[in-house]
C-alpha cells in the first residue's frame, strides 16, 4: 500500500513522566505498517536518539528527531504552553540540543524545564516546529479569540488581518520558522478537539499555513492504557483509584496504523499527506562510533599533540619533586618515569585522544581550584602516568 501518513508524535519510554513505548517495538510497529519514517518526540529531552536512531535504520525506517517541549507563558507560569519541535538538518540537532540544555540550566519552573520563545527565536534554523494541538500557544489563543468574539463581530475581526489573538500569535511563529512551521490538529478523544480543528482550519486558510495531522503516542497497544495509566500516576504521586486526580491522557493514544489514522481524518486528508512532506524535510546524519570531542584551545597555537607532551612533562617535573623530595633519590627514578610517560604520550597521540585527556585535566583541575570535591580517580584510564601528571588523578600509578 502507498504510504499515507507517519507518526510525527510519539512519547517514548524515556518520556519518564508519560510514556511507556519501546523503542525497538515501536520501530517494528511503523515497518509493519508501511510508514517510510518515524518521529521520537520525548518530553524536553534527547536520551533516546541514538538507540532509536540505530533501531529504525536497520528497520529500513527513516529516522526523525525530535522534541515536545514546554514554552514559558509569561502570564501564568504554572500554564506553560507546549511546541513540538522536529530536527530538520545536523544545524537543527545543534539548536534542539541548546535549547532543551539552557532550558533545563536556566529556565526550570515545578521541575519543567522551559523554552523562552526569545531563545527560539536564536535557534530556530534547521527546525520544523508543530504548534502544539490543543496544548500550544494557538489554541489558546484561538479560545481567546472565540470567547472574545460575539455572532455580530466575528466577520469584521476576520476582516480586520491581525486583530484577533489567534492571529497575533500565528504571525509571531510564522516570524521565527516561516515555511517551517505546521498549524497542528489531533483526533485523540480530548475534549474540545472538534471546535479546535474548526477553528484551526479557518486560520490556516486565512493566512495560507499548512495543517498537519498528529496522533500523541503515549504507549503501544490499546491494551496498554491501565500500564500507562499506572506510569503516569507514579509519576505524579497518585493512585489509579483516585477520583481527584486530573486524567490527561485517553485509551486511543496508542501507536495508530496509517488507515486508522485514514478514518480519523478522512474530511482531511491534507492533513495526513502533510505528515509526509515534513519527514521527507527531515534529513539529519548522525556519526556514530567516533570519538565528538570539542576543541581544546592551546594557549599560544600549539598543535594539542605539543602541548600534551609539554603539559605532561612540566607535571611529571612537579610530581616526582613532590614524590621525591630529595634530588638524589629524584635522579635515581627519573628515567623509569621518563620512559613511561613517553610511551604513554605516543599511545595516546596514536589513538587520537590528546584532546580527551587535556580536556579532562581541565575541568579536573578547575573542580580542585574551586573547592568540588573529586575522587582519586580509577579504571584504566586512570591508571596512566599521563593522568597522574596532569593532575587528573593523585595517585601514583608506578609502585603498583
Amino acid at each position: 500500500m502507498s504510504s499515507q501518513f507517519v507518526h510525527l508524535r510519539m512519547h517514548s519510554e524515556y518520556s519518564i513522566v508519560d510514556g511507556i513505548v519501546r523503542l525497538d517495538a515501536a520501530v517494528a510497529k511503523a515497518a509493519s505498517d508501511g510508514q517510510p519514517a518515524l518521529a521520537i518526540t520525548d518530553l524536553s529531552n534527547t536520551f533516546a536518539y541514538i538507540k532509536f536512531y540505530k533501531a529504525a535504520r536497520a528497520a529500513g525506517i527513516k529516522p526523525i528527531l525530535g522534541a515536545d517541549v514546554w514554552i514559558t507563558n509569561d502570564q501564568d507560569r504554572d500554564r506553560p504552553f507546549r511546541l513540538l519541535l522536529l530536527v530538520q538538518s545536523n544545524a537543527g540537532y545543534r539548536n534542539l540540543c541548546e535549547l532543551i540544555s539552557r532550558s533545563w540550566l536556566k529556565n526550570t519552573h515545578r521541575d519543567r524545564a522551559e523554552i523562552r520563545l526569545d531563545w527560539l527565536a536564536q535557534h530556530a534554523d534547521g527546525l520544523i516546529a508543530l504548534s502544539g494541538a490543543l496544548q500550544g500557544e494557538l489554541a489558546d489563543a484561538i479560545a481567546r479569540s472565540s470567547r472574545g468574539a460575539t455572532s455580530q463581530n466575528k466577520a469584521s475581526a476576520k476582516a480586520k488581518a491581525g486583530s484577533e489573538p489567534s492571529d497575533l500569535v500565528l504571525q509571531k511563529y510564522l516570524e521565527i520558522f516561516g515555511d517551517r512551521f505546521y498549524i497542528e490538529v489531533q483526533r485523540a478523544d480530548q475534549p474540545g478537539e472538534e471546535s479546535y480543528i474548526r477553528q484551526a482550519v479557518a486560520l490556516a486558510v486565512r493566512h495560507e499555513v499548512p495543517i498537519v495531522a498528529t496522533h500523541p503516542v503515549q504507549f503501544l497497544e490499546a491494551d496498554d492504557f491501565r500500564s500507562h495509566e499506572a506510569r503516569v500516576c507514579i509519576a505524579e504521586g497518585e493512585t489509579l483509584a483516585s477520583g481527584r486526580r486530573r486524567k490527561r491522557f485517553t485509551p486511543a493514544q496508542y501507536f495508530l496504523t496509517q488507515e486508522e489514522m485514514a478514518a480519523r481524518f478522512a474530511d482531511m486528508p491534507q492533513a495526513l499527506e502533510n505528515t509526509l512532506e515534513i519527514a521527507q524535510r527531515c534529513n539529519v546524519v548522525l556519526q556514530l562510533g567516533k570519538a565528538q570531542l570539542p576543541d581544546f584551545p592551546t594557549p599560544n597555537g600549539e598543535t594539542l599533540e605539543d602541548y600534551l607532551r609539554l603539559t605532561a612533562r612540566e607535571g611529571l617535573e612537579k610530581r616526582l619533586i613532590e614524590r621525591y623530595p630529595t634530588e638524589a633519590v629524584r635522579e635515581s627514578h627519573r628515567q623509569h618515569y621518563a620512559d613511561r610517560l613517553e610511551l604513554e604520550i605516543k599511545t595516546i597521540i596514536e589513538m587520537g585522544f590528546p584532546g580527551y585527556f587535556l580536556i579532562v585535566a581541565d575541568f579536573i583541575n578547575w573542580a580542585k581550584q574551586n573547592g568540588v570535591p573529586v575522587g582519586p580517580g580509577r579504571g584504566s584510564g586512570a591508571g596512566s602516568l599521563v593522568a597522574y601528571s596532569l593532575g587528573i588523578t593523585d595517585l601514583d600509578p608506578i609502585p603498583y
